[in-house]
């Protein structure tokens, strides 16, 4: 085959095109490497269709509980197998909260059919402790368990109450101010402390006479949701309608709050880890929120997927778990990331 004789200009223009292939190349080939190598900050774990899962519990055997309101079912992942079991509450339930109590067993405040359930780790069997029936409608929320192994929990109808496993006894008591009992949490002495949605106060119950005393915070009308906290006894909250994040401590009796960032933030979820790092789910950013109270400095995480409505988040050695509710989904958020995030 006889060669086509190539100009100058030719030759010049052929290299030209060859020198601008091979920087693309090398400009693409980093950006490559680090989509290859780089992590994603979050997991992510399918629930069923239509869950809308709304509260989360990591248990200490690996496997992760939650609540599929929308569903009337409490679901359990095991995130390692990907094995999967599925508990029906039967017509009418609408499961709130869950948490892992010191038996191993799951824990639900069952707002549907006004009830506290227990359901076994090992059989799945599902036992049931009703309110009394002129506590109907309660809206139960939250729950927790004291030092003795009492369930103490919440209905936002304006109630809170403690049931005594070992026997079945519960209390119900009227909170101050009606409507609005949400989180609760218990603190490493044993005091114990809910949040007022509606009633915009941190509240101390008293066990013993199960009265609760008004623990007012700096901003006014705040909307007080979830409460947990930290391993000195200090009790932090989300600020739902003030878009802060607060922190009582008992020992001084004193208030600090900071405004979350971004444009009218919405502070929903709330957790205090084992290195006193304080996690909050943010509704307006649609991200989690890392708060480090030693240097005061916020790191905003986005989460992966679009209007995720995280509700409830709770941790265990290493990793978070958090409750997509508007994506069905749960998020693993790993320790490693969390650790040193923005540097």
């Amino acid at each position: 085959m006889q060669e086509t004789a190539r100009t100058p200009v030719a030759v010049a223009a052929w290299r030209a095109v060859v020198v601008e292939l091979v920087f693309a190349v090398l400009s693409i080939m980093p950006m490559a490497c680090l989509a290859q190598t780089a992590a994603p900050s979050f997991e992510t774990f399918a629930v069923p269709p239509g869950s809308g899962p709304h509260d989360v519990a990591p248990s200490s055997d690996g496997t992760v509980w939650y609540t599929a309101q929308a569903k009337g079912a409490v679901g359990r992942l095991d995130p390692r197998s990907g094995k999967a079991d599925w508990i029906a509450l039967g017509d009418g339930a609408a499961p709130h909260g869950v948490i892992v109590g010191p038996d191993h067993a799951a824990w639900i405040t069952e707002g549907g059919r006004n009830a506290i359930v227990r359901i076994d780790a090992k059989t799945l069997a599902v036992t049931r402790f009703p309110l009394p029936k002129e506590r109907s409608d309660a809206n139960l929320n939250t729950a927790v368990f004291d030092k003795r192994g009492h369930l103490w929990f919440t209905g936002q109808n304006g109630i809170y109450g403690e049931l005594d496993p070992a026997s079945g006894q519960m209390r119900v008591f009227d909170a101050p101010r009606g409507r609005g009992p949400y989180g609760i949490c218990v603190t490493p002495d044993g005091s114990l402390y809910y949040a007022s949605l509606a009633g915009s106060y941190l509240g101390r119950i008293d066990p013993a006479n199960g009265s609760a005393q008004v623990i007012e915070p700096p901003t006014p009308n705040q909307g007080a949701r979830r409460a947990w906290a930290d391993s000195k006894g200090r009790v932090w909250i989300s600020e739902w309608t003030a878009g802060k994040v607060g922190m009582y401590d008992p020992a001084t009796r004193q208030w600090r709050e900071w405004t979350l960032p971004g444009n009218a933030p919405h502070a929903y979820a709330i957790f205090v880890d084992d290195k006193d790092i304080v996690w909050l789910s943010e509704w307006s950013a649609n991200a989690l929120v890392r708060f480090d109270p030693r240097t005061q400095r916020f790191d905003v995480l986005p989460f992966p997927s679009q209007h995720a409505n995280v509700r409830q988040m709770m941790g265990r050695s290493g990793e978070l778990w958090l409750s997509a509710s508007g994506a069905d989904q749960l998020l693993r958020y790993r320790a490693h990331a969390a650790e040193s995030p923005g540097k």
